[in-house]
């Protein structure tokens, strides 16, 4: 018997599984409000500098305050970061053109940089970071510093957390994690200065990373292998859908205070709706507490309205189940055990350049939608769109043809068009926009298929640490994307080049991968072994003796 036949036992796909996804699914739909805020609370106003003050009690029109006061850019339109050091009255004394010419032409007239402010046309937006704390011309990288320090959160979040899930649970994990996100949301909404805007993003970061890890291993562990690429389906779609959610609430809250705070408040109740998930028994069993673990299926058991077959187990029956892994489970395992065992490693190594191109190029297309030339809402309506179809074709792809060539495939797929887009000229918005747009949900099924396969790829006892470091190899990917994008101020091809280029060659990383479709999930690093070796059941002696002394090793050097 194995904790699969368990599982099948208490059963496998009734009510609690049910329940427990379903829920599980519920703060998914709100990550994406937290990734992706970054496009309207630091949405970038229309803004000029303003002009004098002492022209501000004069009787002269807002239109004619700004024609002697701010100069033309080569756009016909006010410079943004410039004005004149004097006012020109003599433009006054003109016709509307040759005006604008002048202005537009004069070489010898004196500039000066905004030392009275700026002035913003809110039209989309009613206030954002930008507009409150002129985060503007010399302090325009802020806006991308401000998205940098958040994804360096995920990033945090995905390392510490997945080892303290390992050593401590994922259910107390993920209360935590849901408490910390909406308190940290909650702050952000009232940050007095940009420095605790950061901070506060930072800490909505780690908490989102803790949020979606724990919530994966809970899906995971208690859903039996045949429903396993439905489920992680189903949690991507809740991804996609909250980025559809996104647009609706930041439409209708202009206030990037009230819409910080909005998007966090959810999270209290998940915090106390977290309460009642069960831990995982399979986390139990590999962390040495058969009677917990066995506690935990008696209780889904009854749920499920299989009281006696629940009875039945008990700790003799679990162990026998899960004997190989809790012979291994005696002791720790850090995140250095991933790089020491040798098959461990290359999956190890793929898995990061996946993870790391993959989220990179996502977020670099995903959260500078303002350059499309398209209604901020309806790019987001159409980014978060695309990927309903994206995510049902990669699912379909892994169900039939297989988890690795899938994974190879949307990669190097998804960089084509990006490529692509640098050749097409910048007033070409519709042809730039669908080769994004087709990129962008390429990406996202990739980031799907990552989460699925790396969640397969590692045994049980590596599991959390494991999915960790992939997660914060993905995270860091997230947090560079913003940075390239300065780059594009002093080589415009260059982002593009950078977020096409990496996908594909990851790509070709990921044929290097093990395939795990219709396989059970590895408990042990022997089970890992075993797929490598392309055995489904039995190894020889000799190997399984080997493997145990590798075992031993690591427990004495992580003692």
């Amino acid at each position: 018997m194995t904790f699969a036949d368990l599982l099948e036992q208490v059963g496998s796909t009734g009510r609690f599984q049910v329940l427990h996804v379903s829920l599980l699914c519920l703060p998914i739909l709100m990550m994406p409000s937290h990734f992706l805020l970054q496009n309207f609370v630091a949405m970038v106003p229309p803004h000029h500098c303003s002009p004098p003050s002492n022209l501000s009690g004069s009787q002269l029109s807002p239109e004619e305050t700004l024609l002697i006061a701010i100069p033309l850019d080569p756009a016909g339109k006010p410079q943004r970061c410039q004005r004149y050091a004097s006012p020109q009255w003599h433009l006054m004394d003109k016709n509307g053109s040759s005006a604008s010419e002048e202005r537009g032409e004069d070489e010898d007239v004196v500039l000066q940089g905004c030392t009275d402010g700026w002035s913003y046309n809110m039209i989309e937006r009613t206030s954002t970071i930008i507009s409150e704390w002129d985060l503007v011309c010399d302090l325009r990288s802020y806006k991308q510093m401000g998205q940098t320090i958040y994804m360096a959160g995920t990033v945090v979040g995905s390392l510490i957390f997945g080892s303290l899930s390992d050593r401590f649970g994922r259910r107390i994990l993920l209360i935590i994690c849901n408490l910390l996100m909406a308190v940290s949301g909650t702050c952000a909404a009232f940050s007095s200065s940009f420095s605790l805007f950061c901070l506060f993003r930072f800490g909505c970061g780690m908490a989102v990373s803790g949020v979606g890890l724990t919530a994966f291993s809970l899906t995971v562990e208690w859903i039996p292998t045949r429903v396993r690429t439905v489920t992680g389906m189903i949690s991507g779609y809740c991804y996609t859908f909250g980025q559809l959610i996104l647009a609706a609430i930041a439409y209708f809250i202009q206030d990037w205070r009230w819409l910080t705070l909005t998007v966090s408040l959810p999270f209290y109740v998940f915090f106390l709706m977290s309460w009642w998930f069960q831990e995982s028994s399979r986390w139990l069993s590999s962390s040495n507490r058969p009677e917990e673990a066995v506690k935990a299926l008696q209780s889904v058991a009854r749920f499920n309205g299989r009281h006696e077959e629940g009875e039945k187990i008990d700790v003799n029956t679990l162990q026998e189940s899960m004997k190989k892994e809790m012979s291994c489970s005696q002791g720790s395992y850090s995140v250095l055990d991933l790089f020491r065992i040798p098959n461990m490693r290359i999956m190890t190594l793929c898995l990061s350049a996946v993870g790391l191109s993959t989220s990179f190029a996502f977020y670099g297309l995903a959260l500078d939608l303002q350059k499309f030339g398209v209604d901020i809402y309806l790019i987001q309506v159409i980014f978060g769109a695309i990927d309903i179809p994206a995510k049902f074709v990669i699912t379909v792809s892994m169900c039939f043809i297989g988890r690795r060539p899938s994974q190879s495939g949307i990669l190097i797929i998804s960089g084509i068009p990006i490529l692509i887009n640098i050749l097409v000229p910048y007033d070409k918005n519709i042809i730039r926009t669908c080769l994004a747009v087709f990129g962008k949900g390429c990406l996202a099924a990739s980031l799907d298929c990552c989460q699925l396969y790396s969640g397969e790829l590692y045994p049980t006892i590596f599991r959390q640490k494991g999915m960790g470091w992939v997660s914060m190899m993905t995270r860091l990917g997230s947090m560079l994307a913003p940075m390239v994008m300065i780059t594009g101020d002093y080589i415009p091809w260059l982002p593009g080049l950078i977020y096409g280029g990496a996908p594909v060659l990851s790509g070709v990383a990921a044929i290097f991968l093990p395939e795990t479709r219709g396989t059970h999930l590895p408990d042990t690093i022997q089970d890992v072994e075993e797929r490598e070796s392309g055995k489904s059941s039995k190894v020889s002696l000799k190997k399984a003796t080997t493997l145990q002394e590798t075992q031993s090793n690591l427990l004495k050097q992580t003692a």
